[in-house]
């Protein structure tokens, strides 16, 4: 049997080989350098096809962008999809000092931005990429990313009051959820990328009413069609929190599709060069077409 770690640093490595691709049209929908979205026409010239827009991870730091992306938003496009790879404002990053390093996140604003960027869309993509049928949206996200978008996919169940809920549920085909960060209080035990969760959600009085308005967990049933695709042996984010994740939809009366890879780690199901990524366009074409 491969060494779980050594299998790791080699996927790792593959995912983060492939250079950047450029995409074909990239438009601001705010101010700030990090609200942009980036656009990929769909690779065979087709047009009325579907929208997915993919949330990128990195434990929600400003260190990770969307450039490792690029190449997962390409090879949908590839695909006959048109693709939104969306950047949005992550946490600062400190000077290591007195123990300190990257923090996850910014409270409010990474939720801001998705919120916006999501209302947004429709008229952004009549700009940039008229071959795309925002009527056949679907989501995706990796890792962070992943929590990112079931979030988005369940703003018309957030608490009353909170400034990002939707009177309705959102216009989504579905979601497509890759290693999500998800079950916020389990991912603090684990010490998921490194305390990321709690740093995003701030100390123990601020933690328990910003879960309420942010854990994919704690707000279901969504009534969206959601799949979950995670390898079995990642050792970033433990497929724990995703079947903890399904457990809770299903006592919320709610099914959301489960598919765990065998032998597969944190990044093949983002890497064209893995047989994972493959299964993940899959799932997305399912909920699409």
């Amino acid at each position: 049997m491969p060494d779980p770690v050594a299998r790791d640093t080699a996927e790792t490595e593959s995912a983060f080989s492939h250079p950047a691709v450029a995409p074909d049209v990239s438009i601001a929908y705010g101010e700030h350098p990090d609200q942009v979205v980036d656009f990929y026409a769909p690779r065979g010239g087709q047009h009325s096809v579907p929208l997915v827009v993919v949330l990128h991870g990195g434990a929600w730091r400003a260190r990770y962008d969307r450039q490792y992306l690029t190449p997962f938003a390409d090879f949908l496009a590839r695909r006959g999809l048109a693709v939104a790879n969306v950047e949005y404002r992550r946490g600062r990053n400190l000077p290591q000092q007195g123990g300190q390093g990257p923090v996850a996140g910014r409270w409010p604003e990474t939720f801001d931005d998705i919120a916006a960027v999501l209302d947004a869309l429709p008229e952004l993509v009549r700009t940039a990429l008229p071959q795309a049928d925002v009527r056949r949206t679907v989501l995706t996200g990796h890792s962070a990313g992943g929590q990112l978008a079931l979030w988005a996919a369940a703003r018309h169940v957030l608490p009353i009051g909170s400034p990002w809920r939707l009177p309705a549920p959102p216009p989504l085909r579905g979601v497509v959820a890759l290693a999500p960060i998800v079950d916020f209080a389990r991912a603090v035990e684990l010490d998921v990328c490194g305390g990321a969760v709690a740093e995003l959600l701030g100390d123990s009085d601020e933690f328990t009413a910003r879960t309420a308005q942010s854990d994919p967990a704690a707000l279901l049933p969504t009534g969206i069609a959601t799949a979950v695709v995670q390898g079995r042996d990642d050792l970033t984010v433990p497929h724990e929190l995703a079947e903890s994740f399904v457990a809770a939809a299903a006592k919320a009366g709610e099914t959301v599709g489960l598919t765990l890879l065998e032998e597969v780690g944190h990044f093949p199901v983002i890497d064209p060069a893995a047989d994972a990524c493959a299964v993940v366009a899959e799932e997305i074409a399912q909920l699409a077409f």
